[in-house]
């Protein structure tokens, strides 16, 4: 990835919701062209206008269905519920192959998503690149930042973001869009790794609950030089 006009394309699926909104506001607002993908061109369109109501974007963002979102995104982004994880896969398989995909899915189960519930296969993550094959540069980040943090640009995250993915090259963009995101992103390993960042995510949800935190989040401490 480059700076300037060869910023990639970056479609977030979900993105019609809190988490994926508040990611294509920060790179919208970081200079990169942002496409939001939901279920229904008519939520996407709505997402779409009402970021670009904002003054502060340095690019217009633009609203599609998730398919075509997918397939006009040169990176995909994918933030929809677990229960939607599969279904999407589906939907978008052939539109991603060969392109940078960023799991964001966390297999939260209600009501008791303050509980650690992995899938049948370790994570969604690590599902996820099973089933769109090895063509598919399949990356999980971002499970554990708040979404009210990542929408209020005045707020820093606090939050530092494990990136797991067996493709080093792909890990190494998305550490790039993180940092254009405000946050401090790691290469935390393959993808079998990203099972610690979805389960993460119920631990902090119950800390959220038991300590009133509006939105809790990890640094990586003890880091000399970094």
């Amino acid at each position: 990835m480059s700076d300037g006009e060869n910023k990639p394309v970056i479609a977030v699926l979900g993105g019609s919701g809190d988490l994926g909104g508040g990611l294509a506001l920060r790179w919208a607002v970081a200079g990169y062209p942002v496409i939001i993908g939901s279920r229904t061109q008519e939520k996407a369109d709505a997402a779409a206008a009402s970021l670009n109501e904002r003054d502060d974007l340095a690019e217009a963002v633009r609203g599609m269905a998730n398919e075509d979102a997918a397939q006009a995104g040169e990176v995909v982004v994918m933030t929809v519920p677990f229960a939607n994880h599969q279904s999407t896969l589906e939907a978008i398989r052939d539109a991603v192959q060969g392109k940078i995909f960023i799991d964001v899915t966390v297999p939260l189960v209600p009501p008791k998503v303050g509980t650690v519930q992995l899938p049948e296969g370790g994570s969604a993550s690590a599902r996820a690149q099973a089933y769109l094959g090895e063509e598919v540069r399949v990356v999980s980040a971002y499970q554990n930042v708040a979404a009210a943090h990542l929408n209020d640009l005045s707020h820093d995250p606090e939050c530092d973001v494990l990136i797991c993915g067996n493709d080093k090259d792909a890990c190494a963009a998305v550490v790039v869009l993180t940092e254009a995101a405000g946050m401090k992103g790691w290469h935390a390993g393959p993808i079998a790794n990203a099972v610690v960042a979805e389960a993460m995510t119920s631990v902090l949800i119950t800390l959220n609950r038991r300590y009133k935190i509006p939105g809790s989040g990890f640094r990586i401490t003890g880091t000399p030089g970094v």
